[in-house]
């Protein structure tokens, strides 16, 4: 059997939101939140959370899950999770953002699968179909376009793919735009080098980890979500997640 590990990098020192893994959704802190809707994924072997902060692993060890002590210093969640997964035995890893509180656990089913069931891809994520209004050009919205058989092809923040004559656009079939989700579930050793290599020029202007992927020669599978997630970035999304839950009851 495929072992398959979900962890979850959750830091104290956000920029915009220092604490936010502690701050309050509905009654439960942030972290909590998450830590519940990975544990519903059923393909999971073992669900840990990857921190710096002694406030956020207490919290996390009341759950009774396994909370890893990581470098402060570390410059990425990508490479908390790295570290957290060392030693344990996983041939899969799924890393979920820590301030997901929406995290669909089909879908962590769903990359978890994708990779158990087929050795020729490194990665796999999630994208799901957006409409063609002003949130295409958010640089903070990340756009994927992709081949014929999921493959990643480019991710940016700008409006990919360019369409040239808008008539073409009721002509087109299917969605014109696809928003990537940050989840990603990676083969070990694919996590092991991507974190050892050094940024690449395109991730260095477009500020995206999975470009240097893309740019090591990687195959990142994409899959379809129906319907994005929400990041808590700032102190304002506490009042959209919370919302959003309500909406699902």
């Amino acid at each position: 059997m495929t072992r398959i590990v979900g962890i979850i990098p959750s830091r104290w020192g956000s920029v915009r939101f220092p604490g936010k893994s502690l701050a309050l959704i509905a009654g439960k802190p942030l972290v909590q939140r998450v830590v519940e809707r990975v544990q519903a994924a059923k393909r999971l072997d073992e669900v840990l959370v990857a921190t710096d902060d002694e406030r956020i692993a207490s919290v996390v060890r009341r759950m009774g899950v396994e909370a890893v002590m990581t470098d402060p210093a570390l410059p990425s969640g990508t490479d908390r999770v790295a570290a957290a997964a060392q030693g344990r035995g996983a041939e899969i890893i799924i890393n979920i953002q820590g301030d997901e509180p929406l995290a669909d656990p089909a879908v962590v089913d769903r990359l978890a699968e994708v990779l158990a069931g087929d050795p020729s891809w490194h990665m796999a994520t999630p994208a799901c179909p957006m409409d063609d209004g002003p949130d295409v050009d958010q640089p903070s919205i990340v756009k994927v376009v992709c081949a014929a058989d999921g493959a990643a092809m480019y991710f940016s923040r700008s409006r990919i793919p360019h369409l040239r004559d808008a008539a073409d656009a009721r002509t087109l079939a299917g969605p014109l735009y696809w928003q990537h989700i940050g989840i990603y579930a990676y083969r070990q050793a694919a996590l092991e080098r991507l974190v050892t290599e050094p940024p690449c020029r395109l991730e260095q202007m477009e500020k995206l980890e999975q470009l240097r992927a893309l740019h090591l020669g990687y195959r990142i599978k994409v899959i379809q979500a129906t319907q994005p997630g929400l990041g808590v970035d700032l102190p304002e999304d506490v009042a959209k997640a919370e919302a959003r839950l309500r909406e699902e009851g």
